[in-house]
């Protein structure tokens, strides 16, 4: 009897295995598989002596997302507003108050409060058809990406006379959302979401990639878009005894101008550094 089991068995074994289909392989988008991305790294600073530092030029830009060169911060794969929400939401990295971009202890936010905040529950009533009474709707309203279609970097400009180099480095992050009028849909206003001190940023960065129509085989990432420059921005203040930006002193086609001043002060002071 046992003996009977056993063949049987078997015989079921033998059976399920033959009639059994094969797993096919993953299929690969490609004919390479990518790999380097995840073995990037970020190339630390050069520590710089406040004995070596021969001039200093504090600025802030904001960068348009609407702009051509721009658009890989939009990119709706890996989109970089997406990318950084996240990064804050899931405690990776610390948001202080829009008030304050020197990120001076006790400015930081707290996850919960920034959660209430950017994803909001409203209650709305409506009309049902078949009580003819209004009943409440919950509503959760979810933070949009799309809605921020402004950052704005602070940077220092600093002239190393170690390595008689111009050296540029961004200290801060914020990000400019729009504030949308529910009833009509169109834009009220701007306000800044939170600062982010960018030197914590960029272990976040260099972990995603960003859309290269130049060379798909040759991948970006945004903390390269940051560090190679590959961007445009206007200057909307420099540092000054009033501590104001351009636009409370300028307007319209001067505030252009005296964007682009500041820019071009910037390339002179380094240019008339050396006798040619």
């Amino acid at each position: 009897m046992n003996r009977t089991l056993l063949i049987l068995g078997l015989v079921l074994v033998l059976g399920t295995a033959v009639h059994a289909q094969p797993t096919s392989p993953a299929k690969l988008d490609g004919i390479y598989k990518r790999e380097l991305l995840g073995t990037r790294e970020i190339i630390p600073y050069d520590d710089i002596r406040e004995a070596d530092i021969y001039w200093e030029k504090r600025i802030w830009r904001n960068i348009d997302f609407r702009e051509k060169i721009n658009l890989p911060f939009t990119w709706p794969v890996d989109p970089f507003v997406q990318v950084v929400y996240d990064a804050v939401m899931s405690g990776e990295l610390t948001a202080y108050s829009p008030l304050y971009d020197d990120f001076r202890e006790g400015t930081a936010i707290p996850t919960d409060e920034l959660k209430a905040r950017f994803n909001k529950v409203d209650t709305t009533w409506i009309l049902d058809e078949t009580t003819y009474e209004e009943v409440p709707v919950i509503v959760v309203n979810e933070f949009d990406y799309k809605t921020v279609q402004k950052i704005q970097i602070k940077e220092d400009w600093v002239f190393d006379e170690e390595t008689s180099t111009m050296v540029v480095r961004i200290i801060g992050l914020s990000m400019i959302r729009d504030r949308i009028d529910p009833t009509t849909g169109e834009v009220i206003t701007t306000e800044t979401m939170f600062w982010l001190y960018y030197p914590d940023l960029r272990n976040v960065l260099i972990r995603h990639e960003v859309f290269n129509d130049k060379n798909s085989a040759r991948y970006l990432t945004y903390e390269d878009i940051f560090e190679m420059r590959l961007f445009n921005s206007v200057v909307v203040k420099e540092d000054n005894v009033y501590d104001r930006n351009i636009e409370s002193y300028a307007t319209g086609i001067d505030q252009v101008l005296e964007s682009e001043r500041i820019k071009q002060q910037i390339f002179e002071f380094e240019h008339t550094l050396w006798e040619f």
